[in-house]
């Protein structure tokens, strides 16, 4: 059975309002709460996962941008990622060499302006080769779409 982590946004944490609907809903997901800035949050999150090799990660904006970046560096840990308006057009981030082949749901809002799906596409596009991207009606924090998601399914 793996391991599923909700990784929040930058300024957010467990207690916002998506990882109040994991706990609520799917208190098997844990929802750690992380600070500092990119290094500092990812060096949590490889202590937090260190000795585990089964992970499905969801990533919310900056959470979306840890969980790629962790899958890039350890994909042979990562079983699934489902990256929420993930901040891959955030400073640093860069495709890696080749692609990875990580399962990857990228769900984006078309009136997001954070993390526009013109710039945060094509950018998952270069990174994952297995990738499906549901695009819709709305803006960074996915109100609509997220509720929508099929969770038991995606976390099944």
């Amino acid at each position: 059975m793996p391991t599923t982590l909700f990784l929040h946004g930058l300024d957010s944490s467990s207690r916002g309002s998506k990882g109040r609907f994991f706990q609520s809903h799917f208190p098997a997901v844990n929802c750690p709460d992380f600070s500092g800035n990119l290094d500092q949050r990812l060096a949590q999150l490889s202590a937090l996962c260190s000795g585990i090799g089964d992970l499905v990660l969801i990533g919310s904006s900056l959470g979306g941008l840890m969980a790629s970046s962790f899958a890039i560096a350890n994909p042979e840990r990562v079983s699934r990622l489902i990256l929420l308006a993930p901040a891959l057009n955030f400073p640093g981030f860069a495709p890696p060499v080749q692609k990875i082949d990580v399962p990857t749901l990228l769900v984006m809002g078309r009136d997001d302006t954070v993390c526009p799906p013109k710039l945060v596409e094509p950018l998952a596009a270069a990174t994952f080769s297995n990738l499906e991207v549901r695009l819709g009606e709305d803006d960074h924090l996915l109100r609509r779409m997220f509720l929508a998601l099929e969770w038991p399914t995606l976390l099944g």
